[in-house]
């Protein structure tokens, strides 16, 4: 059956090729759609002609009278082709399918009905379809397959359409505000020689001329803090990380995250700042800063309260991080039905059993604070307790959106932890951080103190209520068999 669609389509663009191009470089439009709607009366009285360009998306052939409805990106508006009014009639009624791009020229009018429309005196195709867009596919339920064919859910879906500018809207608000705030924006390389920054798995890609491998960025944050050293105050960079961890409704391979480095802040200025640039973006993209989650609504407004790592760990879990051993951990994660690969260092069996325990209880906008060193080897420790750091995450509908710190600055201090963090590599985590030599050498000429701050696209799924996969214009996909 398709394919005696798709033989017949050829058939009319092999007569169409007879007299005109069906696929001309230069095509010719007054106006949007949305413009035309919006201005019709006006454009009406003129009784001048008028260019408009769009998909066809309805065809009603009456014989000497053919009704039918164009849509450009942002409206929908019915064209009128009449025998004895268009030059083009015959070419079109025996050419056209719902689905091709057409260029049409005439007059504004109203049908007896009242319908706002264009009189065609010429019409022309300008890119001929050869494949029938599938009439069903607002019913399709397979998200695999919608997002496989993600071209085909934005041409006939206006609701997927309005993700993705609303998510335009959204990083344009970040940018903004970072802007507003003297941030300069910076771009750094994807690839790298040692991955760091985050405790993630990375991709490794081999560099034909250096006969070198390279691993694709996991995190942002060690070449901006470079630009710290260099004598930049403020910067900041949105762009695309790599991670090499599963696919689940929050996680994917390859994301946009924005990073930015502040000197001469500590991590309280940093909460100050993100809060409000969240604020302002939330208001941006909806207009409101109450977004829904599920079957509950977040509350984006006002002030954010503070929970304490170790007091909510506590609270949750009966363990006091202030003396509780690995062995103790083991335990509770068992208890907890929790998955554990060998060797796992504390820091590691720690945050495995804060997400089971304590994160998915914290549903409105809250900063997480001060949490052990352990799970933190970049962040400075706090003056009144060597075992914690200085470090806030963004927590809201039980996920983590946003995470910043003092960033530490000791180059002695670093290298210890970068070892220790080795150390738990060479035991078999092969997420922990690699040491990277340049980035310890930039510390040793100095780096000012300053606060750190990163988040990632999930953010905006959340404020969507979808996964991150569906916000994602072309998400990676399984290679099809």
């Amino acid at each position: 059956m398709l394919e005696n669609i798709i033989e017949e389509r050829r058939k009319k663009l092999e007569k169409y090729k007879e007299t005109a191009d069906p696929y001309p470089a230069k095509v010719h439009r007054d106006m949007p759609l949305s413009d035309v709607l919006a201005h019709f009366e006006e454009l009406e009285g003129r009784n001048n002609s008028l260019t408009v360009v769009g998909r066809v998306n309805a065809w009603r052939d009456q014989g000497k009278i053919i009704f039918l409805d164009i849509k450009d990106e942002f409206a929908k508006f019915q064209v009128v082709l009449n025998e004895t009014e268009c030059a083009d009639f015959a070419r079109a009624q025996e050419t056209t399918d719902i689905g091709d791009f057409v260029e049409v020229s005439g007059v504004l009018f109203k049908t007896k009905r009242g319908e706002q429309s264009l009189l065609a005196k010429q019409f022309r195709i300008i890119t001929k379809n050869l494949r029938p867009l599938p009439s069903e596919w607002y019913g399709i339920e397979d998200v695999e397959l919608k997002l496989r064919k993600r071209y085909l859910d934005l041409a006939l879906n206006p609701e997927v359409r309005d993700i993705f500018i609303k998510k335009d809207i959204f990083w344009t608000s970040i940018r903004s505000y970072l802007k507003e705030q003297k941030f300069h924006e910076v771009e750094t390389p994807v690839l790298e020689a040692v991955p760091g920054g985050a405790e993630a798995e990375p991709f490794v890609t081999h560099h034909n001329s250096l006969d070198t491998n390279f691993y694709l960025r996991i995190s942002l944050e060690l070449p901006l803090k470079r630009l710290l050293v260099g004598g930049f105050e403020k910067v900041f960079e949105i762009g695309r990380i790599f991670r090499n961890e599963g696919i689940d409704r929050e996680h994917l391979q390859d994301y946009t995250q924005m990073e930015c480095y502040w000197a001469y802040a500590d991590y309280e200025d940093m909460m100050k700042l993100t809060r409000e640039m969240y604020q302002r973006a939330i208001q941006n993209t909806f207009g409101t800063l109450v977004t829904r989650r599920g079957d509950f609504d977040i509350n984006w407004a006002g002030e954010w309260p503070k929970v304490d790592y170790y007091e909510a760990f506590k609270k949750e879990t009966g363990l006091n991080l202030a003396d509780v051993t690995a062995p103790d951990l083991k335990k509770k994660a068992e208890e907890l039905g929790i998955r554990l690969e060998p060797n796992l260092g504390r820091g590691r069996l720690i945050d495995l059993i804060y997400k089971k325990t304590v994160r998915p209880l914290l549903l409105q906008p809250c900063f997480l604070v001060n949490p052990p060193v352990d799970i933190e080897p970049l962040a400075k420790r706090l003056p009144e307790d060597a075992n914690r750091v200085a470090r806030f995450q963004i927590i809201a509908a039980g996920t983590e959106l946003g995470k910043g710190f003092s960033e530490l600055n000791d180059p002695i201090d670093q290298r210890e932890r970068f070892e220790e963090q080795m150390k738990l590599r060479e035991a078999g985590d092969e997420e922990a951080q690699r040491i990277d030599e340049d980035f310890v050498e930039a510390l040793e000429y100095g780096m000012p103190p300053a606060a750190g701050f990163g988040m990632s696209e999930r953010l905006f799924a959340v404020l969507m209520d979808k996964s991150v996969r569906e916000t994602v214009i072309f998400p990676l996909m399984r290679k099809e068999e």
